[in-house]
């Protein structure tokens, strides 16, 4: 009994390091690259009104919060045809336009992509962390993500994102918003 209470001890002490190593380091670029005004946003498709009004609500959006701590990269093109991706470009769906909370933290999501890769040493460090504390972690929809790397790395992405959520849209719509 006194082995398992050490142990949960260790594994909840390493958790609360890794959890401090993040937002040490997210906060430590909290001056990110980005103003809604340095931007680039460009559509897929020209003349599709999805594609516009998807890149007028970014814009609205842009505009209505302070996201500059969380722009990491300032080309971003809209595609009514893709999945939601981070790299080479960050690109976003038309799917959420009746939804600004889900639209918001997609972008702050394929945005932490983006900060991850410019980190990519204390990156490979916290997912060292992560497969110390988690050997084992679920791959494929809909408990993990495509394969295990990805899925260590969501962890990460994912718990930046909730934190993201929580200081932009506060604790309860962060909470209802699925995290």
């Amino acid at each position: 009994m006194r082995l398992i209470v050490q142990m949960k001890g260790v594994v909840f002490m390493r958790r609360v390091f890794l959890c401090a190593v993040l937002s040490m380091l997210f906060h430590a670029t909290s001056l990110a690259q980005g103003m809604k005004e340095q931007i680039k946003i460009s559509l897929k498709h020209d003349n599709d009104a999805s594609e516009a009004q998807t890149k007028s609500q970014l814009l609205k959006l842009l505009a209505q919060y302070d996201l500059s701590r969380f722009i990491f990269t300032k080309e971003i093109i809209i595609d009514r045809e893709t999945i939601p991706h981070s790299h080479p470009v960050l690109t976003l769906h038309t799917r959420h336009l009746k939804d600004d909370d889900l639209f918001l933290s997609t972008f702050v999501h394929e945005q932490i992509h983006w900060f991850f890769t410019q980190h990519q040493e204390q990156t490979e460090q916290a997912v060292k962390e992560l497969r110390t504390i988690f050997p084992k972690v679920p791959v494929g929809f809909p408990e993990g993500a495509d394969s295990e790397d990805s899925t260590y790395l969501h962890l990460l992405v994912n718990t930046l994102e909730y934190r993201a959520d929580q200081e932009l849209l506060g604790e309860l719509r962060a909470t209802i918003k699925g995290h």
